[in-house]
């Protein structure tokens, strides 16, 4: 198992170091001296496929590409089920909603989430534990549980993985926030909110939601306001790209950067991008 191969075989018209290029050759020689499957079989894996050298996902090499995505809503609650199975949780948790509000997170950061609301639950009774006893009070730990009000607040503190680089945001900016524009709000709810709050009416209608919105007029006048409202009515990630932020100097960098925009908001849908 070769974990985080983009490092030790990048593609070579890439790559300024000799050692790289003499790596990826190397491998590219034992892949192809391994003639029979009984005995070895060789798994890589990596973060960015794109960045691997392209002879080595030719057929006889890495030629079995296995997608491992962002789970869905009742992936997020198994995998929730099983880092809080030995906590001890408050009636008030729901681990069904709790998954439904963390669109884009990995296992690791839901394991991240769990282990942030199980801190906060102890900082609470920190005053009355004694830390130079050996032995906690019984009578403490039984009052220790983690509640929902716990996961809220870790989930203040936790973004997905896949957006730590990006500056994500779930704003707390409401419609009654945003004075008049109220024919601009109820096209902005028909366009963007009908469509994730009522998938299934669209669906059985044939209807295809619109995929992107354009918004016009001089400057102050509520724009990246109503974007940010948008964002918080559907609980969706926020995330607010400037246009100098994808150029470069560097030939197809900048391509490369807006792609890599995208797959980043994909994989934390539902997710708006504003440019």
């Amino acid at each position: 198992f070769i974990d985080e191969i983009d490092s030790i075989a990048p593609k070579r018209e890439k790559t300024n170091g000799e050692v790289e290029r003499r790596v990826v050759s190397q491998l590219l020689t034992l892949m192809d001296g391994i003639k029979s499957r009984g005995q070895v079989v060789v798994i890589a894996a990596t973060n960015r496929h794109n960045s691997i050298d392209p002879a080595l996902r030719r057929f006889g090499r890495f030629d079995r590409e296995i997608d491992i995505g962002v789970p869905d809503d009742n992936g997020r609650f198994e995998i929730l089920r099983i880092h809080t199975k030995n906590m001890k949780l408050s009636p008030d948790v729901k681990l069904e909603e709790l998954a439904s509000n963390t669109h884009g997170f990995v296992g690791a950061d839901l394991a991240q989430l769990c282990t942030e609301a199980a801190l906060t639950c102890i900082r609470e009774k920190m005053d009355v534990i004694d830390l130079e006893d050996e032995i906690i009070d019984k009578d403490v730990l039984e009052s220790m549980c983690v509640t929902q009000d716990h996961f809220n607040m870790a989930l203040g503190t936790c973004n997905p993985s896949s957006l730590r680089e990006t500056v994500v945001e779930v704003p707390n900016v409401k419609w009654d926030d945003i004075g008049g524009l109220d024919e601009v709000k109820n096209t902005l709810r028909e366009m963007i909110l009908y469509p994730i709050d009522h998938p299934d009416k669209f669906e059985k209608f044939g209807m295809s939601p619109s995929r992107g919105v354009l918004f016009y007029g001089p400057p102050g006048c509520g724009k990246t306001l109503l974007a940010k409202a948008v964002a918080s009515e559907c609980s969706a990630n926020f995330v607010s790209i400037k246009g100098p932020e994808l150029l470069t100097m560097w030939f197809g960098e900048s391509e490369a950067n807006v792609r890599e925009v995208f797959d980043k908001a994909r994989a934390a849908a539902p997710c708006v991008l504003f440019f």
